[in-house]
């Protein structure tokens, strides 16, 4: 089984009992931890993750429980040169305000402690509390891991150390599970300390005995508590009728669910589609340029405007996808104002459109015989072949009855 805890700096700061006690990598000499006893919460983390193979795009849910958090100073980092018999202490980060939250053993993979991990990071951005930035040392995670028969007691815990991303922290845990079942399966023992591992290399290597951390629960506020990403997860679907896996796109980006929610007040389509243009129009365009939602060209409304032409039938899907790269480009320009510059309104002229069809109709013969000898699915080619006349303007809707018409 896995427990973590995870280290984090914090924004605000917090009035608890102080407790010192001597600490050797920092520059007083003694670590200041602000804590109080426990007391009775709800503390339970609920995440999900997708299924494997063979539960395929399945959300699975799960909780683990938050058993302790304490607030203390950020420590050093102690740098062991075996070689030379020394140890170098880097103090950065030394006396910055750290919080310390402790998981029950209530995980059973790596793949369920970095999707327990994702989650804490996305309440605690939500919160306020840190940015939660693991590359940076914003966010650090130790993991302890024990392996045990079912029925059987836990086993002997080792501690894997200073874990800086959710991807190492799976692979340092699946390593460790399999480390120990080896070394109880050969007939040794496994110790109770304290490892690290170093994700460039792959490598695990052994620090020090375990020593246990100190560590208590403080109060939930719950009144002053903002839409948790679970809880905004499950909205979203319920809300808008999409995928739960929507949900995890727009949950994922740092102000998407803000975006998708105020196209969504302000045009008529359907939120599948909306879904489309906010996680392939939009984030592709954001991801190209390595930008972030609140940097886009295009705002909510201007979005809107463009989809709701789309949806009143003024213009094709492929002309409004040609509007949406100009707006792009013009962020000063209007969805409307660019149709009418660029002539993209569609054409619904039944005898525009009647002339054309025909013109195609009467140069493709074979296609023709086809449709009628029961290949209803060559009639898309020509309709293609109507759009291209017409730089995708044509009426879809229109263009296929005059088409089946003339092919019947």
């Amino acid at each position: 089984m896995t427990g973590l805890a995870l280290n984090c700096t914090i924004n605000q700061k917090s009035l608890f009992d102080r407790k010192h006690y001597f600490y050797a990598d920092l520059p007083a000499g003694y670590q200041i931890t602000q804590q109080r006893r426990p007391i009775a919460v709800d503390g339970v983390l609920n995440y999900s993750l997708m299924g494997g193979k063979k539960k395929k795009n399945q959300v699975v849910r799960k909780s683990a429980r938050i058993t302790q958090i304490q607030l203390e100073q950020d420590s050093g980092k102690s740098l062991h040169d075996d070689l030379q018999s020394q140890t170098l202490i880097d103090l950065n980060r030394a006396g910055v305000g750290l919080m310390e939250l402790v998981m029950e053993p209530d995980m059973s993979c790596g793949e369920e402690a970095a999707a327990a991990v994702r989650e804490l990071q996305l309440i605690l951005q939500a919160l306020g509390t840190c940015e939660g930035n693991m590359s940076e040392g914003q966010l650090r995670v130790d993991a302890n891991v024990s392996v045990h028969r079912p029925g059987q007691p836990f086993g002997v815990r080792a501690e894997v150390k200073n874990i800086n991303s959710a991807r190492n922290l799976a692979r340092a845990i699946d390593y460790e599970i399999q480390r120990q079942i080896q070394v109880l399966e050969s007939g040794g023992t496994v110790q109770n300390e304290t490892r690290a591992y170093d994700s460039k290399t792959g490598i695990f290597f052994l620090c020090s005995r375990f020593m246990p951390d100190q560590a208590v629960v403080v109060q939930e506020i719950r009144d002053r508590l903002p839409e948790l990403p679970h809880v905004t997860r499950d909205r979203l679907v319920h809300a808008y009728n999409i995928l739960p896996e929507h949900s995890f796109t727009l949950v994922n980006e740092d102000g998407l669910v803000e975006y998708f929610e105020a196209v969504m007040k302000q045009t008529r389509m359907n939120a599948r589609k909306v879904i489309g243009w906010v996680t392939n129009e939009l984030l592709g365009q954001l991801k190209q340029q390595d930008g972030s939602v609140g940097q886009s060209p295009i705002s909510p409304s201007a979005l809107a405007e463009l989809l709701e032409l789309q949806e009143t039938g003024q213009i094709s899907s492929s002309g409004a996808k040609q509007v949406f790269q100009e707006m792009w480009r013009s962020p000063g320009k209007t969805a409307r104002l660019i149709v009418q510059e660029k002539d993209l309104g569609l054409v619904s002229d039944t005898e525009q459109l009647h002339g054309i069809c025909q013109r195609i109709v009467d140069s493709h013969p074979e296609e023709v015989n086809a449709i009628r000898k029961g290949n209803k699915k060559v009639l898309n080619k020509l309709m293609g072949l109507v759009q291209k006349e017409t730089k995708g303007r044509a009426d879809p809707v229109l263009v296929q009855a005059i088409l089946q018409d003339k092919t019947s």
